[in-house]
């Protein structure tokens, strides 16, 4: 027994130190991933958009991101209950909730020479946010319809063409970007005027659809010769392949704004403007394409620019011209419209 003593420490010791070295590694590994710099994003935005974003950023910076989902009311609501010691440090919302965030003193002006390339329309004045995409509004028209009739749509002032033409379009009730398109037009053209066209286009609307993906998916199924759609929900179906073709409306068209605002009092203030310049560079939309999110760069120099027909995009900006209470009265006088009161 005695012999083998020896070589049973020998074993003991070894035994200790590819356990301890296992144990060390394990914890320096865990260390490494708690010591991560987190930044919390308050977003407005459907969760499977952002995360795609959250993981990439992740990887390529080392700092976790840390999405907290709301709705308009409950991240407004949330910003100021926690302005003596938020726990954002960023919003990324619709240009409506970071003009509210902005009027009530939520966000601190950040700006770059990143964010410096995008156009004024698509930023705050003094830079307490940026647009970093935009979703226009398109006529999203069937291939086969395009083949049988002798004038594609090229304006809403020619809508409807023909007795026969089939429009999906997503009730102005049932969505944001839907409503935003009604305020541009009344706000470009005039309520009358507006208002007289939807009229004329009701009869021949197939279905008030509920969500924004729907007009589309029923232009790539021949359900309807032209959707009143999203570009980024009309695009998807081009990118599966179905016959469908975008056309920007010659007499312009509204769009739905994307950006993001550094929160006042940010705890991590620095990580966070990290992340808004790196939104508004190249990496962040082919991220998005990859996983079947198609939106428009704000920033020209941005590589997936070149690949959209901007150039034949007019943008109606007349986002700030109605009140909460004037957009009610408008939505209402629609709502007559569609019932067919006059």
């Amino acid at each position: 027994m005695k012999r083998y003593l020896p070589l049973l420490v020998m074993s003991f010791f070894v035994i200790v130190i590819i356990t301890g070295t296992t144990y060390l590694i394990g914890y320096a590994g865990r260390q490494n991933e708690n010591s991560l710099t987190t930044i919390t994003v308050y977003t407005t935005l459907p969760v499977e958009q952002i995360s795609v974003i959250a993981q990439e950023y992740e990887k390529i910076a080392n700092v976790r991101v840390n999405i907290t989902p709301l709705s308009e009311k409950d991240l407004f609501a949330r910003l100021i209950e926690e302005s003596s010691s938020p726990k954002a440090d960023l919003i990324l919302a619709n240009r409506k909730t970071l003009k509210q965030a902005r009027s009530s003193a939520l966000l601190v002006p950040y700006q770059s020479e990143y964010t410096d390339i995008i156009p004024n329309m698509f930023q705050d004045t003094d830079g307490y946010w940026v647009g970093v995409w935009y979703d226009p509004v398109v006529f999203a028209v069937n291939k086969d319809y395009l083949k049988s009739t002798a004038k594609k749509p090229a304006k809403w002032s020619e809508l409807p063409q023909d007795a026969n033409q089939r429009f999906g379009l997503t009730d102005f009730v049932a969505a944001d970007a839907a409503a935003n398109l009604l305020y541009t037009l009344v706000a470009a053209n005039g309520e009358d005027q507006t208002l007289d066209f939807l009229r004329k286009l009701h009869p021949q609307i197939v279905q008030y659809a509920k969500f924004l993906a729907t007009p589309a998916r029923m232009a790539s199924m021949g359900e309807v010769d032209i959707a009143i759609s999203v570009q980024s929900e009309a695009m998807r179906y081009v990118k599966d392949g179905f016959p469908v073709q975008i056309i920007y409306p010659e007499d312009g068209t509204a769009y739905l704004l994307t950006g993001v605002g550094l929160v006042r009092g940010a705890v991590h203030s620095m990580a966070a403007r990290q992340f808004i310049d790196w939104l508004a560079q190249n990496e962040v939309l082919p991220v998005m394409a990859e996983h079947k999110f198609y939106f428009m760069p704000t920033n020209p120099e941005v590589q997936m620019y070149r690949g959209f027909a901007t150039k034949n995009i007019k943008l109606l900006d007349h986002h700030d011209m109605y009140s909460p209470e004037q957009q009610s009265k408008i939505l209402d006088k629609w709502v007559q419209v569609r019932l067919g009161i006059k």
